[in-house]
């Protein structure tokens, strides 16, 4: 294979790279959530003699490639000065709990303190793990959910063991991180259409606003068509205003003065009362 030699640099394998925090007791099995996850790079996951585990992996969000640098603390006391060093460059936080384990729901107030505290406004996950023990649960699912709508967290009980929510609770803090942080309209772009949003291209394209009360529709899509249609041409006569406001110019007719009889008039390129721009 031809090595490229034409010195431009590597092209990047992701659109965006994301850090996250695992943060929870030590026996809440974050090391298992991180299991189920492909790796996406031959130096993790990297385990140092700190107490932390580094871990990259890449998901498809939305039709854009987002790379997670995942960083796990061991959960013990003595590391708090991991979670304040490595907080602060964080885009999002997982708070684990094991729902067989009281005491480490009842904990993480203690987590929740030191995250606010270095990285506050932060989107957060509250993940409930090893639902597959849900038959020794000690935690009600329930408790979590108020406790999540509590702190404005997003709240999924995941399973390693069946890999049950695993990807999709990385997948919606990479969404909320994406948000806070402005990159939504990046790619909105090129989110796929819905099909109520097709449907309603297909028909508001070929009808008028007043045309719509006419088709044989329930009253809720028809309402929903008119103002689909409605939103659709207040943005194009914006559009069409600013552009003619743009090209605004005066238009005057210029009569030009000839002699009967003359050569002028049969040679003049201009002919009378023709309009010219100013």
């Amino acid at each position: 294979m031809a090595e490229d030699t034409s010195g431009r640099p590597p092209q990047k394998q992701y659109d965006y790279l994301l850090k996250f925090l695992l943060v929870g007791d030590s026996d809440v099995g974050k090391q298992e959530i991180l299991s189920e996850l492909d790796d996406g790079s031959s130096e993790s996951p990297f385990c140092g003699h700190s107490g932390r585990s580094y871990k990259t992996t890449t998901i498809l969000l939305d039709g854009k490639r987002v790379k997670l640098q995942l960083w796990d603390t061991s959960g013990q006391g003595r590391f708090c000065t991991i979670i304040r060093s490595y907080s602060r460059g964080a885009q999002g936080v997982l708070l684990v709990y094991d729902i067989t384990n009281r005491w480490s729901f009842d904990g993480l107030d203690r987590w929740l303190k030191e995250v606010d505290e270095h990285a506050p406004g932060v989107p957060k996950v509250l993940v409930g793990n090893r639902l597959h023990l849900a038959f020794k649960r000690k935690v009600g699912e329930r408790d979590a959910q108020i406790y999540a709508n509590k702190h404005s967290m997003a709240f999924f009980e995941v399973s390693p063991l069946c890999n049950f929510n695993i990807h999709e609770s990385f997948c919606e803090l990479s969404r909320m991180a994406l948000q806070r942080n402005g990159m939504e309209r990046l790619w909105r772009s090129n989110k796929v259409l819905s099909l109520q949003e097709l449907c309603c291209r297909a028909i508001v394209a070929r009808t008028t606003v007043y045309s719509i009360e006419q088709l044989p529709l329930p009253t809720c899509v028809k309402s929903h068509l008119k103002s689909y249609a409605l939103t659709n041409i207040s943005t194009q006569l914006k559009y069409t205003h600013s552009t003619r406001k743009g090209n605004n110019k005066k238009f005057k007719y210029v009569s030009t003065p000839t002699s009967p009889g003359s050569d002028a008039s049969r040679t003049s390129c201009v002919p009378r009362n023709s309009c010219t721009i100013s």
